[in-house]
């Protein structure tokens, strides 16, 4: 017996010694991501898609779950989701869609002297030939999450906000009920939360040199008929050129339209939108203003078409293929084939007047120098990785007449 289990062990050993080693990987110097949204309804009427706005609607930040709720109960505006956007209505009523990028490059390199970069553009893309990749002079703070009830001249809110959630004619569950009035000043409410990973764009936090678009040098508008189609090339004294292309099937997404409002039998209210051709998933949620207008008698009501109770978190952000499918799984995002949601009777007999909000997710699309090689002992020595990432999200008023997004 003792023999036999040396000579397993020796076995294991030899077996260990003789397994091929795992390829090495090294790099990348340079990360480069390119966001691109879509924007249509109302969020492109109040500039929701416009560079430096919420990245929940089109870019820019997205705003914590502290900003949503203050705004909830006070009947304000979501921050950043007001000012006058380049959107609104063209003639003949048709809605008026928007193209926006975002442009994020991170280097381990410094350079000799001041930073510079850009990024040449196809012509389709209508911008002029280049877009300046700007170093910011001072990092900007990391938006904080934290939670804080808001204030309401001098004193705490006394109002509820109630949180629903599921496609049909009922709610999927009892509703999320929270009470300002029970709150301990700077207490989080326990509000499950959805778990998902939009992924890490390059930040000047993380990287020896960053550079961004849109900046203070330049916030061209991207037209809507702008086109990514074409060869890419990012240019810059800290990091190796880099260099892509863009095929039909990866230019901007198609616009999201919520087509109609309709009451249903149930008294539940039955939207419909376009498909989106390339869209891996959709998922929708509203927030709906309160009743009263004073501090005690504010009633909220928030609503996601998530089948599993918990807040939207992070899903209103651009969210990678295989994230979408996992949450399709967990009946969280709607499936590619949805077309319609039932937001529930409980919410529409709530009175509630609010904005209702939808993203349709894209593809990504990855590119490396040198490319990932066919044979996996090969070491892998990369000098940059670029990704392109794509939604489409739309916004309108639910429960008022004539205020589809179609």
């Amino acid at each position: 017996m003792r023999f036999k289990g040396r000579a397993a062990v020796a076995a294991v050993m030899a077996g260990a010694l003789a397994a091929p080693a795992a390829a090495q990987q090294s790099g990348p110097v340079a990360v480069y991501w390119v966001s691109a949204s879509t924007t249509t309804g109302m969020a492109g009427m109040m500039g929701m898609g416009a560079p430096g706005g919420p990245r929940g609607a089109g870019g820019g930040k997205r705003p914590g779950l502290g900003a949503m709720m203050g705004a909830a109960l006070g009947g304000g505006a979501i921050p950043g989701f007001g000012g006058g956007g380049r959107g609104g209505r063209g003639g003949g009523g048709a809605p008026q869609y928007t193209h926006n990028l975002e442009l994020q490059l991170g280097s381990t390199q410094k350079p000799a002297g001041e930073p510079s970069a850009e990024h040449f553009v196809p012509a389709g893309l209508q911008v002029g030939p280049s877009l300046p990749l700007v170093t910011p002079r001072v990092a900007p703070p990391e938006p904080s999450e934290t939670y804080q009830p808001p204030q309401m001249n001098g004193q705490r809110p006394q109002g509820k906000i109630k949180i629903y959630w599921g496609c049909g004619e009922h709610a999927a569950g009892p509703p999320i009920v929270i009470d300002f009035a029970t709150l301990g000043q700077g207490k989080m409410p326990n509000i499950p939360m959805i778990t998902a990973n939009p992924g890490r764009p390059p930040s000047a936090g993380r990287y020896a040199t960053y550079g961004d678009w849109p900046n203070e040098r330049s916030r061209a508008t991207v037209p809507p008929q702008g086109s990514l189609v074409g060869a890419h090339t990012v240019s810059g004294d800290y990091s190796p050129p880099i260099n892509f292309t863009l095929g039909p099937d990866h230019d901007f997404m198609a616009p999201l339209n919520i087509t109609s409002q309709n009451p249903t039998a149930g008294g539940g209210t039955r939207i419909t939108w376009n498909p989106v051709g390339g869209a891996t998933g959709y998922f929708a949620w509203m927030m709906g203003g309160g009743a009263g207008g004073r501090g005690d008698d504010v009633q909220a009501v928030m609503w996601s078409s998530s089948m599993t109770p918990a807040f939207m978190g992070a899903v209103m952000d651009y969210l990678p293929p295989s994230e979408v499918r996992r949450l399709i799984a967990s009946r969280v995002v709607l499936p590619p084939s949805t077309t319609e949601c039932v937001i529930p009777s409980e919410v529409v007999q709530s009175g509630a007047v609010g904005m209702l909000s939808m993203i349709a997710y894209g593809d990504d699309a990855n590119f490396s120098d040198p490319p990932k090689p066919a044979n996996p002992k090969a070491p892998w020595n990369l000098k940059w990785t670029a990704k392109v990432r794509y939604k489409s999200t739309t916004s309108t008023i639910l429960g008022m007449p004539g205020m589809d997004g179609g």
